[in-house]
């Protein structure tokens, strides 16, 4: 007759492998993204993949949701099941903390550098020969220049570009909240279409054809000239921008939930290892790691920056100020 220990050895490797599964992924980990980072986890996601089935022997699906990054929040918000969320600012997932509580109100504080593995900026593309002679801000509120910008209200791209052009005019010679003001309202007026998120607004000005100059965050403009020709667009870097850190959580409630808080919180991790920073230095983001930045600077040169915090005091009063509903930027869409 069989020993009872080799009766049981059976049902404890099966549950032994359980044990070790419900800290694997049970379902498909879905990554609810900004716009324009389709390009960068094309590349990421299968290198993530690899890695965890070289420590856990496991497979792993992820999922990928792309669109304008407050739409997306929003969208978390209201029932998309994301596992991790990782967009172009802060105030989306702070929104996903506050509204829906699906995440700690300090997510800040779970991974280094703020939780921002990597960050961009805003830059001009035109028209090959720049043919509207686009050097700076200043010349986008000239008239007969039509410019491209994704709506504020829906998308980070939109915000960081109102708010670097709000900086900049703030920075002129005897300039005042009111000539700022005024600054934004021609350059507004000099914008044809706000789409809702930075890729629709590449799709208008590349390959719709609309407007003179594209305002975009710097790892799309590789992305427009790799896709649509590089002998067709040319890149103009303004004499001030904003620094754009590109924050990441995981939405821990679902997360749990579907039994993926292990492999959501290892994803984002991924993204400040030597291999993710590569990644995201050849997809033309900026690492969080200032030695793998200084091997890219040949691509990644310096810029004259500024950041959110140091201009505005903080996103949130930012937020408040101009893109709250009555904000600055409701005053100048309505002429008010």
């Amino acid at each position: 007759m069989r020993s009872l220990k080799t009766l049981l050895k059976p049902l404890l490797i099966v549950t032994a492998g359980l044990s070790l599964g419900q800290a694997l992924a049970a379902e498909p980990l879905l990554n609810v993204s900004y716009d324009v980072a389709r390009g960068v986890y094309k590349d990421f996601n299968p290198a993530f993949a690899a890695d965890w089935k070289a420590k856990t022997g496991q497979e792993i699906k992820i999922e990928q949701s792309h669109g304008g990054s407050s739409k997306q929040a929003r969208a978390v918000i209201d029932g998309l099941q994301a596992d991790v969320v990782t967009m172009n600012n802060p105030l989306d997932i702070d929104a996903i903390a506050e509204r829906a509580g699906l995440l700690p109100r300090d997510w800040r504080k779970k991974l280094a550098s703020d939780s921002a593995p990597s960050w961009s900026a805003i830059l001009f593309v035109v028209r090959r020969g720049n043919p509207k002679g686009i050097k700076d801000w200043n010349d986008l509120v000239k008239p007969g220049v039509k410019l491209v910008i994704p709506n504020p209200k829906t998308s980070g791209n939109g915000r960081y570009s109102y708010l670097a052009a709000w900086e900049y005019a703030q920075r002129q010679p005897g300039a005042s909240e009111a000539s700022a003001k005024d600054f934004l309202t021609r350059l507004f007026a000099n914008v044809p279409v706000l789409d809702t998120g930075g890729r629709g607004a590449t799709t208008t000005f590349a390959q719709r054809g609309i407007g003179d100059v594209l305002l975009t965050f710097e790892n799309e403009v590789r992305l427009i000239k790799d896709e649509l020709g590089p002998d067709k667009f040319e890149v103009v870097v303004p004499s001030l921008t904003v620094r754009a850190d590109n924050p990441v959580a995981v939405v821990e409630k679902n997360a749990a939930r579907k039994g993926n808080a292990a492999a959501a919180r290892a994803y984002l991790e991924f993204h400040y290892s030597d291999v993710g920073q590569e990644i995201f230095a050849r997809n033309d983001l900026r690492p969080s790691n200032e030695a793998i930045l200084k091997k890219y600077a040949a691509n990644l040169p310096p810029l004259n920056l500024f950041t959110v915090e140091q201009a505005f005091g903080s996103w949130s009063n930012a937020q408040k100020v101009h893109f709250a509903d009555g904000g600055v930027f409701d005053q100048i869409i309505t002429g008010k």
